[in-house]
């Protein structure tokens, strides 16, 4: 259907799928090389790329681009073109259709402009209900691995944990986890922190959090844990150890921060308040069993991915759209009749 431009369906009916560009432009991002299975599917699509590398982690498209060739696309279907900001640009203006990965500024900037479909930061929740919350320590592993996995590096990984009790608990707990958790060589298997390779990017991440940790209501809980800096500089880059705050308010500034390391705030907020309070969230995990609290979740539109029960943020089915399906951007659905 997608080669010819239509064809039958199995009820008789002919669907048609209108392209809506030669190629798809991809300014990417240098976060994760998780990232770049969302652009897999496009040559199946018969959709060309034109990609721009993340200007820190240019590899893993280069890479993939080779294992396409290999197995028989024409080269001329992909196309690569290093830079920094100014390619990027070349090619958002160059293409009809493009993704691009940035911070709320990238999303507000390009919001409403139909040639471009931006994907930010995700601002991904675990939300555990009343009904639940008094059972915290049978869902630790799955608050653990939310925020640990990946270095805590995707818009997947969680950065918050809301609850209207038990909260300092779970700060606690999460705390005693993850701040022994330290920096390893990069070529040892069992490392779990990646490195920050911008200069001094660490440095003012770390500055940023300890000047928010000055509020009213906010506490670091992994220092007494961590033995050593949150910040730990190395001689060609540095990291940054995973680190737990609990707020003792939704209306504190940190609540709704995330950061590219393990970074994760424990909010308390009432049930009541939480779905308007917790603001764009990427993924929301809710582990509850109250049908009207589901229901409420289900309907927010200022949720993307929901997760109705004890699953980790960072548990994605691929054949579930993320942030809307790429088929929809790339082609049009139009009707098509033919004697």
């Amino acid at each position: 259907i997608l080669t010819q431009g239509h064809g039958l369906e199995h009820r008789g009916v002919i669907v048609s799928y209108q392209a809506q560009t030669p190629v798809l432009g991809m300014v990417l991002p240098s976060n994760s090389p998780g990232v770049h299975t969302l652009w897999l599917p496009v040559i199946p699509m018969q959709i060309g790329l034109v990609l721009k590398p993340g200007p820190q982690e240019p590899w893993t498209p280069f890479r993939m681009a080779e294992s396409f060739f290999a197995a028989g696309i024409p080269r001329q279907a992909i196309s690569i073109y290093p830079g920094l900001g100014d390619v990027g640009a070349a090619v958002l203006a160059a293409c009809q259709r493009s993704l691009i990965f940035g911070g709320t500024p990238t999303v507000e900037r390009y919001k409403g402009n139909p040639r471009v479909q931006a994907h930010g930061p995700g601002f991904s929740k675990i939300v555990l209900g009343d009904d639940q919350v008094d059972n915290w320590e049978k869902h630790l592993q799955l608050m653990i691995d939310s925020v640990l996995v990946n270095s805590g590096r995707s818009c997947i990984s969680c950065s918050g944990i809301w609850a209207s009790r038990h909260t300092q608990e779970i700060a606690e707990a999460l705390a005693k986890r993850l701040g022994p958790v330290d920096v390893k060589p990069m070529n040892d298997m069992t490392a779990e922190l990646a490195a920050f390779t911008v200069p001094d990017q660490a440095t003012q991440v770390n500055a940023l959090i300890e000047q928010e940790l000055n509020e009213r209501g906010v506490e670091e809980v992994t220092t007494k844990y961590r033995n050593g800096s949150r910040l730990v500089v190395k001689e060609r880059c540095a990291y940054l150890r995973p680190t737990v705050v609990h707020c003792d308010s939704p209306d504190v500034a940190i609540a709704k921060k995330e950061y590219m390391f393990p970074f994760v705030t424990v909010v308390k907020c009432p049930q009541e308040k939480a779905l308007e309070s917790i603001g764009p969230t990427l993924v929301c995990s809710l582990i509850s069993e109250n049908p009207a609290l589901e229901r409420a979740f289900t309907d927010a539109i200022h949720i993307d991915r929901l997760n109705l029960g004890p699953i980790p943020t960072i548990q994605l089915n691929w054949l579930q759209p993320h942030e809307g399906n790429i088929v929809d951007f790339l082609f049009r659905a139009r009707a098509l009749q033919k004697t």
